[in-house]
Parts: C-alpha cells; structure tokens; sequence
C-alpha cells in the first residue's frame, strides 16, 4: 500500500475526529488500513521497547510497523489540526451541510462493513442488533460536566482513544459526553495560537492517558479480530450504523446549561443564548416549523459527496493504491 494513500487516510482519520459522532476508525476500516493500525499499535511492547533501547532500531522499526505510523501518523497530525480551525468554523456556520457530509458517509461506512461479513445469519444479525442498540444509546446520553484538571485530561484521554479506533462512536463525542470536548479544543486552540505552558501541560496528560489506553485497547481488539473475527465486524456495523442518530443534519437545542450549572429550557426558544451550553438536542424533519431554512438541496450534496467518497476509498483498497 503506498505511502501518500497512507498519510492520506490518516488526514481523513483526523478531520473525522474532530466531529462529535464521527469516528477516524471508521475511515481506517473503510480504507482497508484498521487491522494494520490495531497491530501496529499493538507492537508496542516490552520486546519493541528492548529494541530501541539496545540500539536495534531496524528490529524496533519492524516491529512497530514505523513508517506505516510515520505516515498514518503525519496525515492525523495535519487533519486534526486543520479540523480544530477549519471543521470547527464550518459546524459553527455551515452545520446542517457538514452534518450532511458526515451523515452520508457514516451511512455509507456501515453498508461497507456489512458487506465484508461473508454470510449472514442470526448470530450475526445479533450482533449487529447489539452494536446499533448500543451505539443508540450512547447517542441519546446527555454531557457531564467537564474538569479542568490534570486528571480528567488524563483519564479522559484514555477513554476517548478506545473510542476513536473503535468504528461508529467517535473520540470527540465520548470526550463530548464526559464533558472535555470544548476543554479539550480550547486547550489545543491555546497551545497553537500562542504556546501557552499550561495548556501544553494539560495536552501531555490527555497525550499521557491517550497512549495508555490505546495500548490496552488495542490488544483487545486484535484478540477479538482473531477468535471471533466475522461477529466483530457485525457489532462494528452495528456501531456505525447506531451512530447516525447522533449526525442527523437537521436538529434543535432542547435542554441547556448555564454557567451555574443550572438547567434550561431551550426548547422554545430560535437560538441558543450566549454562554448556555447544550445539554440535549432532539432531531427534528427537514420540513419542521421549528428549521427557519433546511438547505435541502446543499444538505442532499454534501451527502452524496459523503457516500461517493467512502465508496471510493472502498475502491482504492480493493484495488490496493
């Protein structure tokens, strides 16, 4: 698999994370790259560590797969950076299209896993019961309260990478429910524009929590790829596909959070005040009373754009690019 398409996937895995409900590791199981980057991860052990520390750093390199992360890596790097400003100013201004785009290309993400399950019959229908149930659920919860403190960037670091390489819930969305998504971002915003000491700090304890729960969770996958491989994949599709509920294009703020934590009803009002934060939103039609202008036409593009550009990555896999 050659290079550029590497650092290529890894740029969509980064853009992806930074929506809430948009997961890097359905991009990575769709560009054919995900079991590669479970093992990858998963190199990294007590062997590849004796390794590097011996000086044996071909050994190391095999080991850990290097330059397929190195690109992998590289292109998450640049999505990411390029979603904190750029997908941040689009959802802010352009929702209902962004959300249009990622609507369409989850929606095509778990047509595309479905496929990859050889035969069909009621374990597997079961699971993917268990994975849309799930998922759904997860969907529906409503944010905590987020910490700013060193430990809650930690733990929720750990956290929210086991969601982000698992397909359908995304790192941002778990990092939404705990509450850390906009310390997070704010955090990162910081360090970038100015190289503030604490907000880099506060970024090397998420980094910290973020490469301690990959290691564990990513070990766990691979077992599961290897002794129950076609089932995964059922609870996977489950997953992408129970995630839809939380990037339907078309919604309204129900539920609000003050800055003293108190709760209000938001559910009357056109726009969302200053300084409330969204507690729960309620999806809502296109043709609503309560939706001033849908953007059917452009929200339909951007869809189609979504599953046009999944299929074509599913393309290039198969055609191994």
């Amino acid at each position: 698999m050659k290079k550029g398409y590497t650092a290529f996937i890894g740029l969509l895995m980064g853009l992806a994370e930074v929506v809430p409900g948009v997961s890097g590791g359905t991009i990575a199981f769709v560009g054919g790259i995900y079991e590669r980057f479970i093992n990858a991860i998963k190199g990294f052990d007590s062997v590849a560590l004796s390794h590097l520390l011996k000086g044996r750093f071909q050994e190391f390199a095999q080991k850990i797969d290097f330059l397929f992360l190195v690109y992998l890596m590289g292109g998450m790097a640049i999505g990411l950076v390029v979603g904190v400003f750029g997908i941040s100013y689009l959802l802010e201004h352009h929702p209902i299209g962004i959300w249009a785009f990622f609507f369409g290309l989850i929606l095509a993400s778990s047509i595309y896993l479905g496929s990859l399950i050889p035969r069909w019959n009621a374990r597997v229908l079961i699971s993917v019961l268990v994975g849309v149930g799930v998922a759904y659920w997860i969907t529906l919860q409503s944010p905590s309260m987020g910490q700013d403190a060193l430990w809650a960037y930690l733990l929720s670091g750990a956290i929210a990478i086991s969601s982000m390489i698992l397909p359908g819930i995304s790192g941002s969305f778990v990092l939404l429910l705990l509450g850390m998504y906009s310390l997070v971002l704010m955090q990162a915003k910081n360090f970038l524009s100015g190289f503030e000491i604490e907000a880099f700090i506060k970024l090397i304890a998420f980094g910290v929590g973020v490469l301690m729960g990959i290691a564990l969770f990513s070990r766990i996958l691979s077992w599961l790829f290897q002794k129950y491989k076609h089932t995964t994949y059922a609870v996977l599709t489950g997953f992408v596909f129970g995630s839809l509920n939380k990037i339907w294009p078309w919604k309204r703020a129900v539920l609000g959070q003050d800055e003293f934590g108190d709760l209000i009803d938001l559910s009357e009002r056109e726009n969302v005040p200053e300084g409330i934060r969204v507690f729960r939103e309620e999806n809502l039609s296109p043709f609503h009373e309560a939706i001033q202008e849908p953007y059917l036409f452009s929200a339909i593009i951007m869809a189609v754009f979504g599953v046009a550009l999944i299929f074509f990555l599913s393309k290039m896999e198969r055609d191994k690019i």
